[in-house]
């Protein structure tokens, strides 16, 4: 199985441990009985439905279901723990085994750093698309997550329509949008989706596209959420929902009980999807985080969310399912000192706990501003977190001890084959300046925004992704015409 010809995966040699054994199986034990004891909010009808048929204990007027033990684990059990995240270009798919480290962009902000006037103004469709493109030029960017931003210049009835056309236009990467949060807008993305992979049948065999929710915190989900990820699981694609519990406001303040809420909140959505449809691919997915105690807002980077990040991924290891992690992110309203703080910190802690899919690149002030220089500086980061995860070979080829002995005392390793051979070995930077001070000073003193600016306005001139042939575009333009008719007031 190829991982993509353009794409980089992280494969960690090293691993951190956050939490013991019996810490996990504490938090495990807890979180199933909060589920039996006190139950979780399933605001539909359907999945109440779904619920109560397999032996939940259900109150239709709160529409809280208490989950026992016994239906929790055989759900967890009956989960897929390796699948593939396909693409429209197969050589992009994506194999989630637990072995693989994927970074995938942020979403779903509402505002931009325009590229060219640098000036912050309200997202677009475009924005959607250039975003997904500049993603679909970068290596280290294995998926696109969100839309990155929202498209507010269309009617927001069929808003989630439009921004996944975009994305499957400005790349051929994996989708996994966060904005099919109804049962209708689900089925008609299944129909979008099956258009550019030949039906529904081969959708199914190659989905390319995932669905992610967030979760109503704490113990909570949303409704047309909740009907949105059955319709996607009824079409084999898979479907993860986000937690994400604060400390002191939606979670409890110490970070173990912060954990025990995030295990049952993605949990409970699990057992619903198992039951609907057993084997269905599904995916845990968090942002957990601690409150700003002087502003009483979301941190967006901090110790405790790296602290989180890395404990609920071994959570996800003892249940054999794949994890998508909530990383950089950042709360920096520019791409400055603390971004880089951020989310260096942020990306290192889920790679060392091998975390399937990390997002997300490119976003300012806690996932509201897109900025397309972060996009490239987060993928700097995420190379750097690459070299330093994947640690040290050493095997005779790498001592390198008949090459040493050639060049002798006092002599030069740059001419000798074995340095060409190794040469791409080494980490080499995109937008880090490593120039001398005179060349630094000549060039106008660029740093790494302006570096990030010039080579992001080049990729937007240059960059052409694998086309989309003009008949499915016109189908997908079709889909989205006949939603509008139907679902936009005023039509």
């Amino acid at each position: 199985m190829s991982t993509g010809r353009r794409i980089r995966p992280i494969k960690p040699k090293m691993r951190l441990e956050f939490l013991t054994p019996d810490g996990i199986r504490m938090i495990h034990e807890a979180a199933l009985d909060v589920m039996e004891s006190v139950g979780v909010r399933f605001p539909s009808h359907k999945a109440l439905d779904i619920l109560e048929g397999a032996g939940a204990k259900v109150d239709r007027e709160k529409m809280i279901a208490k989950l026992p033990a016994d239906l929790v684990m055989k759900a967890i059990s009956s989960a897929p723990s390796v699948y593939t995240l396909a693409a429209r270009n197969p050589e992009d798919d994506l194999l989630l085994d637990g072995e693989h480290c994927y970074l995938s962009t942020d979403g779903c902000g509402v505002e931009t750093y325009d590229l060219y006037t640098g000036e912050k103004r309200t997202s677009t469709k475009q924005d959607v698309h250039d975003s997904a493109k500049l993603a679909d030029a970068m290596d280290n960017i294995a998926f696109i997550w969100g839309p990155m931003v929202s498209a507010q210049d269309v009617p927001p009835e069929t808003r989630p329509l439009h921004e996944l056309e975009a994305c499957f236009i400005g790349s051929s990467k994996h989708i996994q949008p966060e904005t099919i949060i109804s049962e209708d807008i689900a089925r008609r993305c299944i129909e979008m989706a099956s258009i550019l992979v030949g039906g529904k049948e081969n959708l199914r065999k190659r989905p390319i596209f995932s669905v992610m929710q967030c979760a109503m915190d704490p113990l909570g989900h949303d409704g047309g959420s909740l009907e949105a990820s059955l319709v996607a699981a009824e079409h084999g694609i898979p479907t993860g929902f986000m937690p994400m519990p604060m400390s002191c406001a939606t979670a409890p303040a110490t970070l173990a009980g912060n954990l025990v809420l995030t295990t049952t909140d993605s949990l409970s959505a699990l057992v619903l999807i198992q039951i609907a449809y057993p084997g269905a691919p599904v995916f845990f997915a968090a942002a957990p985080t601690a409150i700003d105690l002087r502003t009483g807002g979301y941190t967006g980077g901090g110790p405790e969310d790296f602290l989180l990040g890395g404990a609920f991924n071994q959570i996800c290891d003892f249940y054999g399912i794949p994890l998508s992690m909530g990383a950089m992110a950042t709360g920096a309203k520019l791409p400055d000192w603390q971004a880089g703080v951020d989310n260096s910190f942020s990306t290192i802690a889920p790679v060392l706990t091998c975390t399937d899919m990390l997002t997300g690149a490119g976003m300012l002030n806690g996932s509201k501003i897109l900025s397309f220089q972060q996009i490239i500086m987060d993928c700097e980061i995420y190379g750097i977190a690459k070299m330093f995860a994947e640690g040290i070979q050493v095997d005779e080829e790498t001592l390198a001890v008949d090459t040493i002995k050639k060049v002798g005392v006092g002599g030069n390793f740059l001419a000798e084959k074995h340095t060409r051979r190794h040469l791409k070995d080494l980490w080499r930077p995109m937008v880090y300046d490593r120039t001398p001070y005179n060349a630094w000073e000549a060039s106008g003193r660029k740093g790494a925004f302006e570096n990030a600016t010039e080579l992001a306005r080049k990729i937007m001139e240059t960059h052409e992704p694998l086309p989309i042939p003009e008949d499915q575009k016109k189908e997908l333009r079709e889909c989205i015409r006949k939603a509008e008719a139907e679902l936009v007031k005023g039509r």
